[in-house]
């Protein structure tokens, strides 16, 4: 009974608001959360205002036949000022929305890393809990990656379905993959999540045998044999290899078709950026492409390559790629490296920016830091601030001075397209072998070529052909060998 007593008392002081059993720790270093914040900030779990999603003025029969899932959104704030929370938890729940769901709110816990159990603590997934019951939610969303083991055990305390910002991405971008290559990169980066995650319980953990082995007969049936989830974690495993090998077929067709524009001199512009910043929306500007053009997120995942034209005639190629996104799950950069390697082998980057986002630095961060990874820091990049008809001009004005190399456009009003057509006209390298040559009049087609791919520096007529003073790039000098001149 002593003992007992001891240990309340304990405890008491412990959650009491005397600070000195706190200090004590400190000094010994034992802290768990470290002394870095409050403690009542560090207790405290705050909601994230305006949301809310839910469906409004419909009967209750229509609404009952167009209920989406119900999502309660939580994360927690380890580092930057609240605002940097806030806007983490909204596009948290425009990923939500995006995905088909209705978010009922959103949750904030201030500390200083998550819990390594529940990722909120014990006390603060019961609490979510009680929220989850209240609004009636059938899932939660976290604003970060769960281990296998964090997921289970906030499973087990709020009982209802729980996913990270990873699966959240995945599933948005099993539902806009179109393409053949498309489908198979998604697939695979889902089965790499899935991997380490397989749950068994109940038959799932039973042993499989041949033979009679059901009645406890026959050869073959004895021994261990293999459980069902290792069969199935087995199965996985191949069909990663084989989507692999698919891939790496794909890739190859994309690498000639890239090499053939390399081959015949065609420069190549990539449009990148974060998602929903309006590339898709710039690209149709510049080229009338027509590819789809949707306020959501990772509405272009299958990369488009578009031709176009400068002002004086050049010949350039236009990519739109998949959008990025904060904390791009590894596996989905993994997947599509065959795709952003589109980016990095452009000979121009034109680095898409929302201007009326909150925060378009923090966008700007995240781009580059996936581009890093496929070499697309290598490469001459324009930062391309879209959207300025909705922006605030002290945002532009911010952009225009922290970027040097930047240009203002809207893609929707036309603002500043025709800059921007002259900006990619003067970045694009331009061939620089200068060469003289005369072509007979039954060679018009080099003549045709050295107008849209060489620098004419002067063109004459003559009774034995055309004598053409140009700078052109390799391919054309090996081609024009045998018509030189002095």
């Amino acid at each position: 009974m002593t003992q007992r007593s001891d240990l309340f008392d304990f405890k008491a002081s412990a959650l009491s608001d005397d600070d000195s059993w706190h200090r004590d720790q400190a000094d010994f270093g034992a802290d768990p959360d470290g002394a870095q914040l409050e403690r009542d900030e560090r207790a405290s779990m705050r909601r994230a205002p305006g949301l809310s999603t839910e469906l409004e003025d419909v009967s209750e029969v229509e609404y009952r036949q167009l209920r989406l899932e119900r999502v309660v959104l939580c994360g927690v704030w380890t580092e930057g000022t609240v605002e940097d929370a806030d806007n983490s938890i909204r596009e948290l729940a425009a990923l939500a929305e995006t995905a088909g769901s209705t978010v009922l709110a959103g949750l904030i816990q201030r500390r200083t890393r998550p819990d390594t159990s529940t990722f909120l603590g014990s006390g603060k997934a019961i609490e979510l809990r009680d929220i989850v019951i209240a609004e009636g939610a059938d899932t939660v969303i976290c604003d970060g990656e769960l281990s296998p083991g964090q997921r289970r055990a906030l499973e087990d305390v709020v009982k209802v379905k729980v996913i990270d910002r990873t699966a959240l991405i995945l599933d948005i971008f099993a539902q806009h993959a179109k393409s053949r290559e498309g489908k198979a990169q998604v697939e695979l980066a889902q089965l790499q999540y899935l991997l380490p995650r397989l749950r068994g319980w109940g038959e799932s953990m039973s042993r499989q045998a041949g033979g009679q082995a059901a009645g406890g007969q026959g050869m073959g049936s004895r021994g261990p044999g293999e459980t069902k989830i290792e069969l199935d974690r087995r199965r996985i495993n191949s069909r990663i290899a084989k989507l692999k090998r698919e891939i790496k077929a794909m890739k190859i067709t994309r690498d000639t078709k890239r090499h053939s524009r390399k081959v015949n001199g065609v420069a190549s512009v990539a449009i990148a950026g974060y998602t929903n910043a309006g590339k898709s929306s710039l690209l149709n500007r510049l080229t009338g492409a027509g590819v789809l053009v949707d306020n959501q997120l990772f509405a272009t995942l299958d990369p488009t390559v578009r031709k176009a034209e400068t002002a004086d005639g050049r010949l350039f190629t236009l990519s739109d790629t998949v959008g990025f996104v904060r904390a791009l799950p590894t596996q989905l950069v993994e997947a599509f490296r065959s795709t952003l390697e589109e980016v990095g082998d452009a000979d121009l980057l034109l680095h898409v920016v929302d201007g009326s986002h909150p925060d378009p630095e923090s966008q700007i961060t995240s781009v580059r830091a996936v581009l890093a990874d496929v070499g697309g820091d290598k490469i001459r990049e324009v930062i391309v601030v879209n959207k300025a008809d909705c922006a605030d001009p002290e945002v532009l004005d911010r952009l225009r001075r922290n970027e040097s190399h930047s240009i203002i456009v809207s893609a929707r009003t036309g603002e500043g397209l025709d800059e921007l057509r002259g900006l990619i006209a003067d970045e694009l390298p331009r061939p620089d072998i200068a060469v003289t040559v005369l072509l007979p009049y039954d060679r018009g087609d080099l003549v045709n070529r050295l107008h849209q791919e060489a620098d004419i520096l002067t063109s004459e007529h003559t009774e034995h052909g055309t004598r053409v003073e140009a700078k052109v790039n390799q391919t054309l000098v090996d081609e024009l060998a045998a018509y030189s001149v002095q």
